[in-house]
C-alpha cells in the first residue's frame, strides 16, 4: 500500500517541508496530497485523522503519524536501508539530539523569518533574540559537520533526517538573506542544490494562495 503524506502549502509549510523533503530525497514512495491552509477542505481532511488538526500526517494503511519528528522516526524505522539516520551509534545519537533541538527550540527565528519560498531573496533587520538564534543553528552545523560530516556535503555526511528537520532553517536564511559564515553557506548550497528541493519550491511558487501572516510585506508582496 502506497504511502500518503498530507501537507499544507508549500509556499509557507514549514512543517510539512521537512518529511515531504526526507522521503523525495531518499528515494521513498508516497502520494501526496496538498490541502491549503484555512480551508474546509483542511478541516475536514487533516482534522479527521490529525490528534492536532494540523500538518503534515503520514498515514500507512490505518496508521496516521503527525508531527513532523514522529514521521521522520517511522520512516527510519520502516525504510532502514536509506540510512535517514547514521549508522555509527555516536553519530546517531548526535542527530536525533539536533533535531529535537530544532524540533523544539529557535521560536523567534520562526516568528520573525517566517517560511516563504516564494518572497524574493530580501534583507530583513534582526533582532537579537533572532541573531542569537542564528548564531546557535550555525555553531550547532559546524560541530556536525567538523565531527560526523566528513563523508559528504551534509551534517552527518549523507543526507538524513537531521539535514530534513534544519531544511526550513536553509530556506528562512536563504530568502532573507541572513548573514551567515563561508562553511553555513556551503551546506546552504548542498541543501539548495538538491532536486527535491528545486521541486518544493517551484510547486510554492506556483500556489495561487497567500495568506497574510506568513507574508511580512502584506499588503505589498514580492510574491506578485
Amino acid at each position: 500500500m502506497t504511502l500518503k503524506l498530507l501537507i499544507g502549502n508549500k509556499k509557507y509549510s514549514s512543517w510539512s517541508f521537512r518529511p515531504w523533503f526526507a522521503m523525495r530525497v531518499a528515494g521513498i514512495a508516497f502520494e501526496e496530497q496538498v490541502i491549503p491552509f484555512e480551508s474546509d477542505a483542511f478541516r475536514r481532511d487533516v482534522g479527521g485523522v490529525s490528534g492536532t488538526g494540523k500538518v503534515p500526517v503520514l498515514i500507512d494503511g490505518d496508521i496516521a503519524i503527525w508531527e513532523s519528528l514522529a514521521i521522520l522516526e517511522y520512516l527510519a524505522e520502516k525504510f532502514p536501508a536509506v540510512g535517514l539516520w547514521p549508522k555509527d551509534v555516536a553519530a546517531r545519537a548526535h542527530a536525533r539530539v539536533v533535531a529535537n533541538e530544532m524540533h523544539a527550540g529557535f521560536q523567534a527565528l520562526r516568528n520573525h523569518l517566517p517560511m516563504n519560498v516564494a518572497r524574493r531573496i530580501n534583507r530583513r533587520e534582526l533582532p537579537p533574540p533572532v541573531v542569537a538564534n542564528v548564531r546557535r543553528i550555525e555553531t550547532l552545523w559546524a560541530d556536525c559537520r567538523a565531527r560526523f560530516g566528513k563523508a559528504g556535503p551534509f551534517l552527518f555526511g549523507a543526507f538524513g533526517n537531521a539535514d530534513a528537520m534544519y531544511a526550513p532553517v536553509v530556506s528562512r536564511f536563504h530568502t532573507y538573506a541572513v548573514d551567515v559564515g563561508p562553511q553555513s553557506r556551503d551546506y546552504m548550497t548542498a541543501m539548495m542544490a538538491l532536486p527535491a528541493w528545486q521541486e518544493w519550491v517551484a510547486a510554492g511558487i506556483k500556489e495561487p494562495w497567500l495568506f497574510a501572516d506568513d507574508e511580512i510585506d502584506w499588503p505589498k508582496t514580492d510574491n506578485l
